[in-house]
């Protein structure tokens, strides 16, 4: 993540703070711990530039209006002083194709807590922030989410040397079947399969139970913060309006006096910017909410490989518990007595017991099948310790990665209010000024 260093020795912020630099403004807007070791962007700079609306045909024939986002990638090269980059190559994509690329990851990397997109629709809004998903200023904070995405994809050891990943960023036609024609979508667990595994799996590994619950905790923690975060906004939004108030109230006051007109008229504009700095301020903390809503959704990336683990520990157990009835059928074929109540003991009771030469077809049907039977479980169990060791190899990265981008947004979020604290004391200031020059 790239955030104002709350390190140095004189804090700043973006809002509120007229001295920070453009490009350091972007630097906090922008929410991306990228690893420039990997070999992508070591090869390869990527950008979601811009947002554009359209209108078209859907599948079903219907004219909609939607927006795509323009994709641009260049040579990561060294420029010589005074020359101009290459110019870059780019590419049109909608949020579902996104969302597709996304789904493909998932399915095919179960072992990887998957970078999560923005969000479709606005959520945790404060009443005078817009829910419409073609509201500009919405667009803009989800360009910028779509751009941190890709950055995520491509600073990651393992997703950024996927070959749909690259045909994504570089390939606007035929991407689509491409990524269809790898079969990934038969390979899509159903939903009542992993919940059938989290409610039967006998012998859950206790690591993944604790980050579930972590995950959830953490789910309802930081929603309660953007909740809190909302109402906040919504009372300072009342609270610079009304400071608009004492402009009118100084600007009448002043034209019926003769001595203090001027400096009330000047305390009144003050007061009128201050009220009017209220919708820029609120509008760039929406891009720190983001980054606290990057990591709410984030929580069901990891919740998904926790129950990719379950169903392949339940598949394991379901395979043991197959084989050991097969070995007791065995045993009681070769002892020729029943243990428990069955059909099988029922029949023979009345019809009577198998012939020699019955059992020993049944008996060598039996080791065929135990000997494939044990095959399968050391498959199983060799997938299920293969998917714990990557699973939590992603997890340690995923950890480091979440302490240090959530301390960053959280610091930069209080600089950015002690700023905003700032401003509000500089006005009043300046008022007292013009009042000590009546």
């Amino acid at each position: 993540m790239m955030m104002a260093d709350s390190g140095s020795t004189e804090e700043v912020a973006v809002i509120g703070n007229t001295d920070i630099t453009s490009a350091e403004s972007e630097n906090n807007i922008i929410n991306t711990m990228v690893e420039r070791g990997t070999a992508l962007l070591r090869k390869m700079e990527i950008n979601v530039a811009e947002a554009e609306k359209r209108t078209g045909k859907n599948t079903v024939n219907m004219q909609e209006t939607y927006t795509v986002y323009l994709i641009e990638t260049r040579p990561a090269e060294t420029i010589p002083e005074g020359a101009m980059p290459a110019a870059p190559d780019t590419l049109w994509r909608r949020y579902s194709e996104f969302e597709l690329l996304r789904t493909y990851l998932l399915v095919t990397f179960p072992y990887i807590i998957i970078p999560p997109l923005p969000e479709k629709r606005a959520e945790f809004v404060w009443h005078k922030l817009s829910a419409d998903n073609l509201d500009p200023d919405f667009v803009e904070r989800r360009r910028v989410g779509l751009e941190n995405f890709l950055l995520r994809v491509a600073s990651h050891p393992v997703l950024s040397n996927d070959q749909i990943f690259f045909l994504f960023l570089t390939e606007e036609k035929g991407w689509r079947e491409a990524v269809l024609d790898t079969g990934f979508q038969d390979k899509v667990d159903s939903r009542l399969k992993s919940l059938s595994a989290m409610f039967r799996v006998k012998n859950p590994d206790k690591r993944f139970t604790a980050l579930k619950q972590y995950s959830d905790e953490l789910n309802t923690v930081i929603s309660q913060l953007l909740r809190v975060r909302a109402r906040v906004a919504d009372r300072m939004y009342g609270v610079y309006k009304v400071h608009g108030n004492y402009g009118r109230v100084f600007s009448e006051w002043s034209a019926i006096e003769k001595e203090m007109g001027d400096g009330l008229q000047s305390a009144g504009h003050h007061m009128d910017t201050y009220a009017a700095s209220i919708d820029d301020i609120l509008e760039e903390e929406e891009h720190y909410a983001d980054q606290l809503k990057e990591y709410l959704f984030y929580t069901d990336a990891v919740r998904s490989v926790c129950r990719k683990n379950e169903l392949i520990q339940y598949e394991l157990e379901m395979e043991v518990q197959d084989l050991a009835h097969k070995k007791q059928q065995k045993e009681e074929l070769l002892s020729g007595t029943v243990r428990i109540f069955s059909l099988k003991g029922m029949t023979s009771k009345l019809f009577g017991q198998e012939t020699q030469e019955q059992r020993e077809s049944k008996v060598a049907a039996l080791d065929q099948s135990i000997h494939e039977g044990e095959e399968t479980v050391l498959q199983k169990n060799k997938e299920c310790k293969e998917f714990v060791r990557s699973a939590w190899e992603d997890i340690e990265r995923f950890k480091e990665q979440k302490d240090k981008d959530l301390r960053e947004a959280l610091i930069s979020y209080a600089i950015m209010q002690i700023s905003m604290c700032k401003k509000g004391i500089q006005v009043w200031s300046n008022a007292k000024e013009c009042f000590n020059k009546m």
